[in-house]
């Protein structure tokens, strides 16, 4: 290595230790741990250094090329996120299906493995989890990990070609059909499309099989009218006009009303087409029936209740259907225009308050010792922080069916309440994000007896 710490060749051989969190896999080289991507725990390889300063406490590293493959190792599910391929080829792997090399049943163990060692480290717990497979439908299998997304964000490159990101980089990637989509997103073909003019689209397609919302956020100085000719392709009743866009700055829906019906349980949502929304096919219902499964016994009728971080109401409608019109159920959402979402979904349900801002400011003003019976905490992957841990500690609710889509902040939560006497009592974990490292988790967490 060169006095000033540099490596002298940026493709190294590295043999693969355990899973990280993050996507990786742990390996040294020269002392230095490095994070690796595209690889599997046991594998010899050589890597490709991408993150590699002198003064970093890490390095961060792609697979090129097995030396030694693990008996897990298949081939990846989608040629452009293919790091093998992308080497080869001169370019870096789209982002977003990090773990589609790896065996279906090894990618859920080795989520069970980050889920116990994330917990071991940063909550001093030791739990064995095991991460359930999610089916497409009742009556279909899990389609093998893929045909599962029904939300999708794009970008679009200097030359009008529907793009994405490759991972930690600016760098954009021209894509056609995505594996991980649903079949109805796929069916708009959208890369046949011209899209300069474009900065970026979101595409939703309801669960319930209605027609897919496009939302196009189109370029400074870029008027609707340029889009006339795709939105004809798309769709020839719509016009740039009809679209209803203000500005060139405003989204530019191409498809709808701005807005999409869900329905999960037999509950209605209203849900914008930028708006967030689960994006696995099943993961709403799933995760809706694990959390009111946790909390049996505390949702009774007259119950009083919180839903923090509620985005749309997804939990809200069924914990507000559990406590009654003698209940109430408090539904906060930071996020303005999602929580908008919320309100026009309850405006006649007098038993839910539908509150907008910060969760942390709600339970200053809401959450003292007694208010709530119960609460389902759903906060975003930065997990809900050390100040509403302890706000819920002193609301001293019966249970919290705590959702986590980040095992990492999920676990760091969890030490907190531990350190305040509570106590894992359950906790599942569900494969809603195949192909992906990400898992999502319904943990039940009690206080003291």
């Amino acid at each position: 290595m060169p006095e000033d710490g540099r490596p002298q060749d940026r493709v190294v051989e590295l043999h693969l230790g355990p899973v990280a969190h993050g996507g990786h896999v742990v390996a040294r080289h020269e002392g230095r741990v490095v994070f690796v991507r595209h690889g599997i725990p046991g594998e010899v390889v050589r890597a490709e250094l991408t993150d590699a300063e002198p003064d970093a406490k890490f390095w961060r590293a792609d697979v090129v090329e097995v030396l030694e493959p693990s008996p897990h190792r298949r081939e990846h599910v989608w040629n452009l996120a293919d790091s093998l391929l992308a080497h080869a080829h001169g370019r870096l792997p789209v982002g977003g299906a990090e773990f589609g090399h790896i065996a279906l049943a090894e990618q859920r163990h080795l989520k069970e493995a980050v889920i116990r060692e994330q917990l071991l480290r940063l909550a001093g717990l030791e739990r064995d989890v095991e991460v359930e497979p999610v089916s497409l439908s009742e009556d279909a299998d899990d389609a093998g990990g893929l045909a599962w997304r029904t939300r999708c964000s794009f970008a679009v490159t200097g030359d009008g070609r529907l793009a994405m990101h490759a991972h930690r980089s600016e760098t954009l990637i021209p894509v056609q059909r995505m594996p991980l989509a649903t079949q109805e997103i796929n069916d708009l073909r959208l890369w046949e499309l011209d899209l300069r003019g474009v900065e970026r689209l979101e595409v939703a397609a309801p669960a319930s099989g209605s027609a897919p919302l496009i939302v196009f956020t189109l370029a400074d100085g870029v008027a609707p009218s340029a889009l006339t000719d795709v939105l004809a392709r798309l769709d020839p009743s719509v016009s740039a006009s009809a679209a209803g866009a203000g500005s060139a700055t405003s989204p530019l829906t191409v498809r709808g009303r701005g807005s999409v019906s869900e329905h999960v349980l037999g509950h209605r949502y209203t849900v914008r087409g930028e708006g967030f929304w689960q994006i696995h096919r099943r993961a709403p219902e799933t995760l809706v029936t694990a959390a009111l499964e946790a909390l049996d016994g505390t949702l009774t009728p007259g119950a009083q209740v919180a839903d923090l971080y509620a985005g749309a109401g997804l939990f809200t409608a069924p914990l507000a259907s559990a406590v009654g019109p003698g209940g109430h159920v408090l539904s906060v959402e930071g996020a303005p225009g999602t929580s908008r979402d919320a309100r026009r979904t309850f405006k006649r349900q007098p038993e839910v308050a539908v509150v907008q801002g910060r969760v942390e400011r709600v339970l200053r003003q809401h959450g003292g010792e007694g208010s709530f019976d119960a609460v389902v905490l759903d906060p975003p992957r930065a997990g809900a922080g050390r100040q509403v841990v302890h706000q819920l500690v002193d609301a001293a609710p019966r249970a919290v069916a705590y959702v986590a889509c980040d095992p990492a902040s999920f676990a760091r939560d969890m030490g907190w309440f531990r350190k305040a006497g509570w106590r894992l009592e359950s906790l599942r974990a569900f494969d809603l994000y195949p192909m992906t490292h990400h898992v999502e988790t319904v943990a039940l967490l009690r206080p003291p007896v």
